[in-house]
């Protein structure tokens, strides 16, 4: 079962700044919200709009903050042509941006969120002046994982109950809030706990992350890096249980304008932990590579 606008999504983060766009064959659901530059976020796998609540007002402030759900995530529908790949959601959120009308002066992701903004600059789908990567996921997992966790996602993607089993897991009290803290070494509010169950326990949205895992091309993006032109700045939480730091500074200097900034005692969801001083941070970026 699809999550529901009018049940769901009742009472979702920034509700007001909502919008339903029809672009082919995928139904977008978008926020904006401010007045100023375009400025495109993108968030990261298995999430949605909801990991902004706190930040996209604060940069709304000095930018028109344009925030989709990504294919299949939230309370979009559908699929882009070509799958879940990497370039064809890129090329998906094209679509979205033209028939918005916008072109972002600069791009913000979270984890695959930054990979996809990556992917638009470096395919020419948009000519940012800076990309801020969030807990950056731009390079292929380490060593064994290399190799298993793509594998592993294939496997769950081509089984039908897998995006079932996770949802039922997902309904078990407190285990979300346990796969929170144990999958990125963030604490976040109860509040942001219960907007990450309310999405893991839809199995369509699962289904779109496993599909999105499954099919993307982190080799690829990373032989590809050294040719990305606008400036990248990743902020970083040292805590980071998903992208260790480590690696986000490795693919910061395959970039030729590629610089990281660590943050002390946070974790993957850093934006959502302390969302005014990441705001602040990304302000700086955004000011100095303009």
């Amino acid at each position: 079962m699809s999550l529901r606008w009018s049940v769901e999504g009742r009472d979702w983060p920034l509700r007001e700044h909502s919008r339903f766009v029809t672009q082919g064959a995928l139904r977008w659901h978008v926020q904006v919200l401010g007045d100023g530059p375009p400025l495109l976020l993108l968030h990261g796998t298995g999430a949605a709009t909801h990991s902004w609540r706190d930040l996209a007002p604060l940069l709304a402030e000095r930018y028109t903050v344009v925030a989709p759900d990504l294919p299949g995530h939230g309370f979009s529908a559908g699929r882009p042509p070509g799958g879940m790949t990497m370039a064809a959601m890129a090329k998906a959120i094209r679509g979205l941006l033209a028939t918005l009308e916008v072109a972002p002066d600069a791009i913000v992701g979270h984890s695959a969120g930054a990979a996809l903004g990556a992917r638009m600059a470096l395919d020419g789908i948009a000519e940012p002046q800076t990309i801020v990567g969030l807990g950056a996921a731009l390079l292929p997992f380490p060593d064994l994982a290399a190799a298993l966790f793509p594998t592993m996602a294939r496997m769950l993607f081509v089984n039908p109950f897998a995006p079932h089993l996770f949802a039922g897991m997902a309904r078990m009290q407190g285990e979300t809030a346990r796969f929170v803290v144990r999958a990125t070494g963030s604490t976040i509010e109860p509040e942001g706990v219960a907007l990450y169950e309310r999405l893991l326990r839809d199995p369509d949205h699962v289904g779109a992350a496993i599909a999105m895992m499954a099919e993307w091309d982190l080799d690829a993006l990373k032989r590809d890096l050294p040719r990305l032109a606008p400036p990248l700045r990743l902020i970083h939480g040292e805590r980071d249980a998903a992208i260790p730091i480590a690696t986000a500074r490795e693919a910061a200097a395959l970039v030729p304008d590629g610089r990281t900034t660590g943050l002390p005692g946070l974790g993957h969801l850093a934006h959502e932990e302390r969302p005014g001083e990441v705001a602040a941070l990304i302000l700086a970026a955004l000011k100095d590579s303009a």
